[in-house]
């Protein structure tokens, strides 16, 4: 090994312990903050710290994720040729990307530096410009990564070097693109988009140029990202994705998949079940990620095949169970909805219940079908493997009841219940069944979580900036009025709401689209008459039925990738779960009751 590569990998393996730490002191601080609350004290500081630590787990993480190729991008530039076509179209984007993110370090530097004229703090004296230091710092981390992914060789390279020189020089004289038409600028952002460039430059450069033909400080999409970062609420996404990934990493997939066969297996279609509602517990705490895809993907894959399931129908429906789940409490959809719109996030916890056990009962009842027409085998109720299996997997069946107590019950806010659950996996999965090590496993769970959550996070940042111009360009009000002229009945708009949402949900993962899609339709839920509540579990309903649309739905592309099966064939098989779910989005717009009916019985 050469000295470079020796350097590069013990400076790979400090980042992962510098990213990750900040994430381990949130699942401190919090429950910390709980214990001295019970005693009617206090950590100084906790919360806010808490939420500039958030700002450096999600930057960090993403320069993690640039380093390993994990941006979230659109695939399809992998629809284009191998070779040289593909070859000069990967750094054609990687330019743009690496252009756009010099533009975005150099805002980055900007508002700090008018932060550090201010003098704010933070909390114990801390300064808030230096917790912005991971800004720039992290940008300039991508942007030579970009450069260096953008081709195997030195002149590939060195073109989309010139992005990053392009997107300083770009900064240093905003005045080039002061009130001119951006929109070659956008088309050559959309172009690069369609060929792979990740999907925060995407939308940063958008935000970015639009602010710059205004006039305004390029450091005005910093600031939104700082304002994103700083909600209170932000903290739970990091912490309940370490939660599924700690349940993930650990043998939790088999234990719950033997106590839901022990259960069901004697209904037609049993596994089928089981490989339905495991999926959906993981997909609730992990997102729309692909987690649980990639991860017990494997698993239920060999189940369904040994029970002698089609094999068509196991990839589609394990390719449609992997956003199950998004509906249900404590889902980070729902918890980001919720900071975006401005809505009760327990409030959409509870909304979620029904139509998430809806969407899931679909898939189940798909899956009895196909046990009865393929014969699959069964497995016959025995009532003390039942019963054992239900004690062996105890620990991880009590955390969503556990959640929920906390939460609905006013005993922990939802922050604060997320770094419970992170702490509550921990312990179960090293001290209780000692699946995990902590200096071997520890590391790298931690290590996975944040590269997800930097992939995630980087794009919610730079969203709010588009989603700032777009609200200071009036175009949710813009809308509203379009609408009102055009759409005279609230089921009218309803239908078309949906088809928006399903071509969104196919075209953007559903954190982007939560952050830049929901203030535009907030106001048209308004003026129609639809009760927030019901239009949240709308929206990500939709979304979640966009992750299975092709031809570019997430779930059809990291199916064919953990299954090793072509596209066309992942297509196909999904149409009928596609269907299946989409009957279920249907009823959920239609029957306002499935949302909040669960109000009504609780007598609010």
């Amino acid at each position: 090994m050469s000295f470079f590569e020796t350097c590069a990998r013990r400076f790979d393996r400090v980042e992962g312990y510098v990213a990750s730490l900040p994430l381990v002191v949130i699942m401190v601080l919090l429950p910390a903050e709980m214990v001295a609350r019970f005693f009617d004290t206090a950590v100084p500081g906790a919360l806010p710290i808490v939420q500039h630590l958030t700002l450096w787990v999600g930057f960090l993480g993403a320069a993690l994720a640039a380093s390993e190729g994990k941006m979230l991008a659109l695939a399809t530039g992998t629809f284009l040729p191998e070779g040289s076509w593909r070859h000069s179209a990967q750094v054609f984007a990687a330019t743009v990307a690496a252009a756009i993110t010099a533009l975005l370090g150099r805002a980055g530097l900007e508002f700090l530096l008018s932060e550090k004229e201010f003098g704010d703090e933070v909390a114990l004296g801390l300064p808030v410009w230096v917790t912005l230091l991971v800004l720039p710092l992290a940008f300039g981390l991508i942007a030579l990564r970009l450069v260096w992914l953008a081709s195997p060789g030195w002149p590939g390279r060195g073109i989309a070097a010139t992005g990053i020189a392009f997107g300083l020089w770009l900064g240093h004289h905003p005045e080039v693109l002061e009130f001119r038409s951006v929109w070659p600028g956008l088309a050559v952002i959309l172009l690069a988009m369609l060929l792979g460039a990740p999907i925060f430059a995407v939308l940063g450069g958008a935000a970015t140029l639009l602010f710059m033909a205004e006039a305004v400080p390029i450091g005005a999409v910093p600031v939104e990202t700082y304002r994103l970062a700083v909600s209170p609420t932000l903290p739970a996404i990091p912490l309940f994705t370490l939660t599924g990934f700690l349940l993930a990493e650990g043998r939790s997939s088999e234990r719950l998949i033997g106590v839901f066969r022990a259960f069901f297996g004697w209904i037609p279609g049993g596994t089928a079940i089981v490989a339905a509602v495991v999926c959906a517990f993981f997909t609730i705490f992990t997102g729309g990620s692909g987690v649980t895809i990639l991860a017990l993907g494997g698993l239920l894959f060999q189940a369904l095949q040994a029970d002698r399931y089609r094999e068509r129908f196991s990839l589609g429906l394990l390719t449609a169970s992997g956003s199950l789940g998004l509906l249900l409490p404590p889902a980070l959809p729902l918890i980001l909805y919720g900071i975006v719109a401005s809505v009760p996030i327990p409030d959409l916890f509870l909304g979620g219940i029904i139509p998430g056990l809806l969407l899931v009962g679909l898939i189940a009842a798909w899956g009895m079908r196909e046990g009865l027409i393929s014969g699959a085998g069964r497995a016959p109720f025995d009532r003390a493997s039942a019963l054992k299996a239900l004690w062996v997997a105890k620990w991880e069946l009590l955390l969503p009841i556990f959640l929920i107590v906390v939460i609905l019950g006013g005993f922990a806010t939802v922050v604060e219940a997320a770094a419970l659950s992170a702490v509550y996996a921990l312990f179960v999965q090293r001290f209780v069944h000692r699946d995990l090590t902590l200096k071997g496993d520890l590391p790298r769970v931690l290590r996975e979580c944040v590269v997800l959550v930097g992939g995630v996070l980087i794009i919610l940042s730079v969203a709010m900036g588009l989603t700032n111009y777009l609200v200071d360009a009036q175009v949710p009000d813009q809308l509203v009025v379009w609408a009102q002229a055009h759409i005279h009945s609230p089921l009218v708009f309803l239908l078309a709401l949906n088809v928006f949402l399903l071509l969104v949900g196919c075209l953007m993962d559903i954190f982007s689209a939560i952050v830049v899609v929901v203030p535009l339709i907030v106001p048209l839920g308004v003026a129609f008459g639809i009760d927030p509540i019901h239009l949240g579990i709308i929206f990500v309903a939709n979304l979640e039925l966009g992750y299975l649309t092709p031809p570019v739905g997430l779930n059809l592309f990291l199916a064919s990738y953990r299954f090793e099966r072509p596209l066309l064939e992942v297509y196909r098989a999904a149409v009928p779960m596609l269907i299946i779910l989409g009957i279920g989005v249907l009823l959920i717009t239609y029957v306002p009751w499935l949302t909040t009916g669960i109000f009504t019985l609780l007598g609010r």
